[in-house]
């Protein structure tokens, strides 16, 4: 017969190791359009235009708890399309998500919100506008990949080159 060996784990039995989960956690809950405007102005004259429109595209990030551990990010999007004649069309998308963070120092929440969650979203946003685009009556628009990550290292560094700056001040 076989001896049986005891096996010994290491548990931590003090106050958060009663089954508490203590290790930092962020992810998408869920995800949604909050609002979305689509315009096509000049239409029906804008698809007689025979030159290409110029695309602009803006972004704009932000973050609110709704509650103790969740917040939404929202990732709004303007595209605006503009030929000699006027405007072609204009896609206005604010698409969100349910982030859940707990355990997570201030710095690392701040750059899930604004780096991570708006990275992870992006690409179901670019779905939207490019059939947006598309039903508006235009060649669907593929955005490009964003860098949201090194846009976030970016804001952070001109923040931080604008706080050390002496303020200007009347001689």
């Amino acid at each position: 017969m076989a001896e049986q060996g005891n096996i010994i784990t290491d548990l931590n039995l003090g106050a958060e190791g009663n089954g508490q989960d203590t290790s930092p956690a962020a992810g998408i809950i869920s995800q949604y359009v909050k609002d979305l405007s689509v315009e096509n102005p000049n239409a029906p004259q804008c698809f007689q235009w025979q030159d290409a429109p110029q695309v602009d595209i803006q972004f704009n990030i932000g973050a609110q708890p709704v509650g103790e551990e969740i917040h939404e990010v929202e990732l709004k999007t303007v595209v605006t399309a503009k030929a000699e004649g006027g405007t072609a069309y204009v896609v206005d998308l604010s698409y969100c998500g349910l982030i859940g963070m707990r355990n997570l120092d201030e710095a690392n929440q701040h750059a899930f919100l604004f780096a991570e969650a708006p990275r992870i979203l992006f690409p179901f946003a670019r779905r939207i506008i490019a059939d947006a685009v598309r039903d508006a009556g235009f060649p669907p628009l593929m955005l490009e990949p964003v860098d949201f990550n090194g846009l976030y290292i970016q804001q952070l560094a001109a923040q931080q080159q604008a706080a050390e700056q002496p303020p200007a001040g009347n001689a």
